[in-house]
């Protein structure tokens, strides 16, 4: 007895994984193609965006060594992704998004992180206090 041969005969494009707002076009003679992805924020979670937006605004004046506000910027922008999109956030990822930023403030606001801006410890302090408020 012979094994059966499995034949696959694809009339256009196959996916082996999930895709999400992926854009094609096959077989055709010209396409025009537009996408717009507007990152929104999660409703009830506008008054973080705007506290975080906020302080990335006020992050070159604090004067930080560039790691330091590397940190900062990726911490900022791992919050503003947890709490992007139409649906609610899962709360343990929004708190340890948070407490990503806090901790990455905590030096600055403490005085430990040398080299920044005369009020950067101030500025850290206000902007825990408004992190640890809103959540």
């Amino acid at each position: 007895m012979s094994d059966p041969r499995n034949v696959h005969n694809h009339e256009g494009p196959v996916f082996n994984e999930a895709v999400s707002g992926a854009q094609f076009a096959w077989n055709n003679q010209s396409v025009t193609q537009n996408q717009q992805n507007n990152s929104t924020v999660a409703p009830g979670f506008e008054a973080l965006a705007a506290l975080v937006d906020d302080l990335l605004q006020q992050l070159p004046r604090a004067g930080l060594a560039d790691r330091d506000r590397e940190d900062v910027e990726a911490a900022a922008d791992e919050v503003r992704a947890t709490i992007s999109g139409p649906g609610t956030p899962e709360e343990g990822r929004v708190r340890r998004a948070l407490a990503m930023l806090k901790g990455v403030l905590a030096p600055v606001a403490t005085g430990v992180a040398a080299g920044t801006a005369a009020g950067a410890q101030q500025w850290a302090q206000t902007a825990i206090e408004g992190l640890t408020r809103l959540v």
